[in-house]
């Protein structure tokens, strides 16, 4: 009698109840990660250019390493290095909202740009503590 191996949780997670991912690129987390990071990038183009390669440069690669360590996770294929990849993507996330205000104190982002971006993280942490919560399940 062959033995059913099971899929790890993260092949299992998608945006539709019961369906499996195959692919990072179905996972939503990772759908909306990458909003961010575009989303990151249209409005650091418009820093002053002493910030080149300073607080923009610092934003841009936070927010691009997100989506990163999600795929970067993915394929790894256990759940405990997927895990592993998340918390590096929590991280990332955390430090990105740590740059957005402080480019929204020194008036390099308006008001309204840096509460879009901040509330855009919000809502990707908020994913990613979803699905460390089943990955640990």
């Amino acid at each position: 009698m062959k033995q059913r191996v099971s899929e790890p949780a993260s092949q299992r997670v998608s945006a539709k109840p019961g369906a499996r991912t195959r692919h990072f690129r179905d996972l939503l987390v990772w759908q909306k990660s990458m909003q961010l990071a575009h989303e990151v990038y249209r409005k650091t183009a418009a820093f002053p250019k002493h910030e080149l390669f300073g607080l923009s440069s610092q934003m841009r690669r936070a927010a691009v390493s997100v989506p990163s360590n999600i795929a970067e996770g993915h394929g790894r294929l256990t759940d405990g290095s997927m895990r592993l990849f998340l918390a590096q993507a929590r991280g990332s996330l955390f430090e990105l909202e740590t740059q957005i205000e402080l480019a929204s104190g020194l008036s390099y982002l308006n008001v309204e740009a840096g509460k879009e971006l901040l509330e855009s993280c919000h809502e990707v942490a908020r994913m990613l503590n979803g699905l460390l919560s089943v990955l640990e399940g």
